[in-house]
């Protein structure tokens, strides 16, 4: 590990807005904020551009940033000191393991911004808006609470939009090209370091943004399976 990474991995373990593994915090977050506002997370949250960007947006909301990575959270976490933003934090732990951190209707909101897009097929059961990861959601998602996902990935949108049909979600927001629309809200604007590579290389980003209070059928897993194997074929 490089000298850099040490020191930061050093100094997250001393920063007060900073959580590692701490499952004592499962139904507590309020109590660490200091207020009853809403909590939205920022997943694979990188350097934690959006839960920076929306906590300095909306002093009346909390939010948190979650990313195995310490060293990433670091950036995070440090400006959100920096800029005395008293209303973000960050959680250093697995994004398959949430319900461990955070109890049943804790959370209002979850962004999905710019994650790993998984596009081998083997890999599909780690994109974050697989049934099995939408599943995780639930269980910690108040009831009609929000997924956006903000991605440049055309394959990982239309997976996202295969699932949303299939297990019969509600789509509130559905933009193919966001920043050819008029009248974005301001949290649309914010850019992560990810989406500045232009990975995908698309010139264009998706958004879409939906509801997971429909019961996701393990039945319908299968079908989800054979879908996306037809859709790679064609």
């Amino acid at each position: 590990m490089g000298h850099k990474k040490l020191i930061r991995f050093e100094e997250i373990n001393v920063f007060s807005n900073v959580f590692q593994h701490s499952t004592e915090m499962k139904g507590k977050w309020n109590e660490y904020f200091k207020s009853n506002q809403s909590i939205t997370l920022e997943l694979a949250c990188g350097k934690g551009e959006y839960s920076v960007g929306q906590g300095r947006l909306y002093n009346n909301r909390n939010f948190i940033g979650i990313d195995i990575k310490g060293n990433r959270i670091w950036r995070g976490a440090k400006t959100a000191l920096d800029e005395n933003l008293d209303n973000v934090a960050f959680l250093r732990a697995e994004i398959d393991k949430l319900p461990e951190y955070f109890a049943k209707d804790e959370v209002d909101e979850i962004w999905i911004t710019f994650p790993d897009p998984q596009l081998r097929l083997s890999k599909a059961k780690k994109r974050l808006t697989h049934p099995k990861f939408l599943r995780l959601y639930q269980q910690i998602l108040r009831k009609g609470g929000l997924v956006h996902l903000k991605t440049d990935s055309p394959d990982l949108y239309q997976f996202t939009k295969t699932v949303i049909n299939l297990y019969n979600l509600e789509v509130l927001i559905d933009f193919d090209n966001l920043y050819q629309q008029q009248n974005l809200v301001p949290e649309l604007y914010i850019k992560t370091h990810y989406e500045s590579l232009d990975i995908a290389q698309s010139n264009r980003i998706h958004y879409l943004q939906f509801k997971i209070d429909t019961d996701l059928l393990i039945e319908k897993d299968e079908e989800l399976k054979m879908i996306i194997n037809e859709q790679a074929t064609v």
